[in-house]
């Protein structure tokens, strides 16, 4: 007798073959049976006629470090079909962390990870941070290193090159995390102390991934320009023999796909082994105070708030907003610290200095000040339809980028990137068959970063699986109306366990929840669990 069994379903195992019709036994966490089960018994049974079952889905590029620390369902993710959250992307994290550097990655992050000072348990450690998540919430987790963590711990903060003595701690820092389980090193080229890093220190600092495994998975240095981050990426991979996963890969600007894409194939492919992610819409998202001269961070995140006394570093920023990619009023605001200027979320940066009465600069800085640093921006790049080709191309795996803030017009991907990738960019755009779509978000992304016996369904294989309608299947989030639930699917299931049904989350009894901490097997020391 099956714990649950799923009958009558079209199967899509995630591995790209093609669907085909089945019946799915589970016991405990784990996929007992695949096939004709009419004779056998469940506890539950749940039909699945007229309706597609595959894999759920693992976001590789997130921002749901702090969130799944703060509660132990995130709706707007699992709804979406997500049982698996790659963490500590672009980095930057809560661990690992010691007394000092603690404060001030809460303060850094508050805008984009949500977590606040209250909330810090003590914590250090990678492991120790991770087993806090451990059955602890309804979706997995597995995670990166942040790069930024273990630079400024061994550093400090602030443009210092990093001495021998400092490389070897951060070397040790990999090595211990990659001994913990971690996917890879993640770096985000245009935030907090990274700015800082070399090309050189990189390839130092991460040729010990060569002896243990791992990936480095990189938001590149795009303030130099897409086609120069790309080249150095590759360049960074290449001299340390290590394997490049690039992190929202998109053409910005006037850069056009076919570029992008040329060369991936024509260069990056040829120089290592290389992939990248995407969500499937042009517009981003990220923290208006990253728009800020690197100086003002140079004493650490809670000494940047005094420096924005500095009269010098006003005229400077505001004369910066001059050589931003996208004029203001393509840049809306999304989220802010204070209850009272949540009147002007939605509107872009030149109506509210209009609303306020102040020259740019000056409204954008006092806004900084007033929001203790804590502001989300909406960038409004372009149609949609110019990152279709990455979405499309074969290496591309599916990466939310989600930041989520609640009451919030914040960007619609954190509602919709799941069902917009299985839904309309198969039924309508027509960018991949549904196979493939569930392939690249799924057995793809687990094969990329170690993830053993998720992303597929195939006997033992764990219970990680949503049902939903192919037909119907869309995001419903927009950018005026960015926090709707999609529609078209019918349950999530995590570890065997049912967590979600028709947007509804489900009641899960006893005191761990189905959600495991997820150990790579990228690791050459490491045994996957």
């Amino acid at each position: 007798m099956f714990d649950l069994m799923i009958r009558g379903g079209e199967v899509v195992d995630g591995t790209g073959r093609p669907r085909f019709r089945a019946d799915l036994g589970i016991v405990d966490s784990v996929i007992q049976a695949v096939g004709h089960l009419a004779e056998a018994s469940a506890a539950r049974t749940i039909s699945a006629d007229n309706r597609v079952v595959c894999p759920g889905l693992i976001d590789v590029h997130n921002h749901s470090d702090g969130w799944m620390l703060r509660s132990p369902h995130q709706l707007h993710k699992t709804a979406q079909g997500f049982t698996t959250e790659v963490l500590m992307a672009d980095g930057i994290s809560y661990a690992p962390v010691d007394a000092q550097t603690a404060p001030q990655w809460i303060a850094y992050l508050r805008s984009l990870n949500g977590l606040r000072f209250d909330e810090y348990r003590g914590w250090e450690s990678l492991e120790d941070y991770m087993q806090l998540l451990d059955r602890k919430n309804v979706q997995n987790s597995a995670f990166h290193i942040p790069y930024a963590n273990l630079r400024t711990l061994a550093c400090g903060f602030g443009r210092q090159r990093v001495d021998d003595f400092q490389m070897r701690q951060i070397r040790y820092e990999i090595q211990k995390g990659m001994d913990a389980g971690a996917v890879g090193v993640s770096t985000g080229m245009d935030y907090l102390d990274q700015w800082y890093a070399s090309t050189d220190e990189l390839v130092a600092a991460l040729s010990v991934l060569k002896k243990t495994g791992g990936v480095y998975a990189t938001h590149m240095r795009y303030k130099t320009g897409l086609m120069a981050a790309l080249q150095e990426a590759v360049e960074i991979c290449r001299r340390a023999e290590i394997p490049l996963h690039i992190s929202h890969l998109k053409p910005l600007g006037e850069i056009q796909p076919d570029e992008v894409l040329s060369f991936i194939d024509d260069v990056a492919r040829r120089q290592v082994d290389v992939t990248f992610d995407v969500y499937p819409y042009q517009p981003g998202s990220t923290m208006l105070n990253s728009l800020l001269p690197y100086d003002v961070w140079d004493d650490g995140a809670l000494a940047a708030l005094g420096h924005l006394g500095r009269t010098e570093l006003r005229e400077r920023f505001s004369r910066s907003l001059a050589c931003q990619r996208l004029p203001l009023d393509q840049i809306k605001i999304a989220w802010t610290l204070s209850k009272d200027n949540r009147i002007h979320q939605g509107k872009t940066l030149a109506q509210y200095a209009q609303d306020v009465g102040k020259p740019a600069g000056d409204a954008l800085f006092d806004l900084l000040q007033e929001e203790r640093l804590s502001v989300l921006l909406v960038f409004l790049e372009g149609d949609d339809r110019k990152v279709f080709p990455i979405v499309q191309h074969e290496l591309c795996l599916l990466g939310s980028d989600a930041i989520y803030f609640e009451d919030a017009a914040t960007h619609p991907r954190a509602f919709g990137s799941g069902p917009r990738w299985l839904g309309p960019c198969v039924r309508d755009h027509r960018l991949f068959t549904l196979e493939e779509a569930v392939r690249k978000a799924t057995s793809a992304s687990a094969k990329r970063f170690g993830l053993s016996e998720r992303g597929v369904i195939r006997e033992g294989a764990v219970a990680d699986l949503m049902i939903f309608d192919p037909a119907t299947i869309a995001d419903r989030a927009t950018f005026d109306a960015p926090q709707q639930l999609p529609i078209g699917i019918e349950a999530v299931i995590t570890g065997g366990q049912v967590i979600v049904e028709h947007n509804q989350p489900q009641e899960i009894g006893g005191d761990l929840l189905p959600g495991c901490f997820l150990r790579s097997s990228n690791s050459a020391r490491h045994v996957a669990q």
